[in-house]
């Protein structure tokens, strides 16, 4: 795909708050587990066009904690159709070289779901060409506290100490461990919060608020919160001066 212009700065990593699927299914007079099923196929053209740009790593918020208080048909739902997305998208994923992983207390899931999880992002772990990132059962404070918990241990036991511990050593104990930062975080729907997703990670990503609903999310959308993206400028805390690098200029 030939990449215009405005698309010259892609993100490496882009995280999505798919949000609105409810919202969609409402204003249409249809049960709620509708609008998750038009959300299936938003994630289908997001996750072809992230390929075909070459963005690295697509992390999609699918399930947070909060989200077990939802009613128990809906939820029951919901775990139904994340297998069934498992199933039917295994051989675009083998065909486009996308390894599929997952972040969260994924021990929470039904036995149905963690089996075809774990048979899905086994036979894809061998592709290199881009990562599709499932948050499942996620929430960053836990995922915090889980990091924490396991730096005390490993202090407790000698293996380092607490002088040894730095952002580096902690960003390694958060489910993301080895992979970079999101550039980019995209929210639909138009709420203006990150929703407990991400909140280490997500310290100096750009932020896109977009009132289009998860399911009408499509191509266009994406490449618009991608161009607007193209023209942040990133300072890290640095000011614009810093980031053009020294000045050769005479008289300064």
């Amino acid at each position: 795909m030939a990449i215009s212009k405005d698309l010259a700065r892609l993100p490496k990593h882009v995280a999505i708050i798919m949000d609105g699927n409810g919202r969609w299914a409402k204003s249409r007079g249809l049960p709620r587990i509708m609008g998750h099923r038009e959300g299936v196929k938003a994630v289908r053209s997001v996750v072809r066009l992230a390929r075909e740009l070459g963005i690295q790593v697509l992390t999609l918020y699918a399930f947070s904690q909060e989200n077990w208080n939802r009613p128990r048909d809906e939820v029951s739902a919901l775990m139904d159709l994340l297998v069934d997305y498992l199933e039917s998208e295994l051989a675009e994923l083998l065909g486009n070289r996308i390894a599929l992983r997952t972040i969260g207390d994924t021990d929470r899931l039904p036995d149905k779901v963690k089996i075809r999880l774990m048979e899905t992002v086994s036979k894809t772990s061998v592709n290199k060409e881009m990562i599709l990132n499932l948050a499942l059962s996620y929430g960053g404070r836990s995922e915090i506290v889980r990091a924490a918990k396991i730096l005390a241990g490993r202090c407790l036991s000698g293996e380092i100490k607490l002088s040894d511990i730095d952002e580096r050593l902690f960003a390694g104990c958060l489910y993301t461990a080895g992979l970079p930062d999101p550039d980019l975080v995209i929210r639909t729907s138009g709420e203006e919060r990150l929703s407990n997703f991400l909140l280490f990670q997500a310290a100096y990503a750009e932020i896109y608020v977009t009132s289009t609903l998860w399911p009408d999310f499509a191509k266009d959308d994406f490449l618009a919160a991608l161009s607007e993206y193209g023209k942040r400028e990133r300072k890290f805390g640095l000011t614009a001066e810093q980031l053009a690098g020294p000045c050769t200029g005479k008289g300064l």
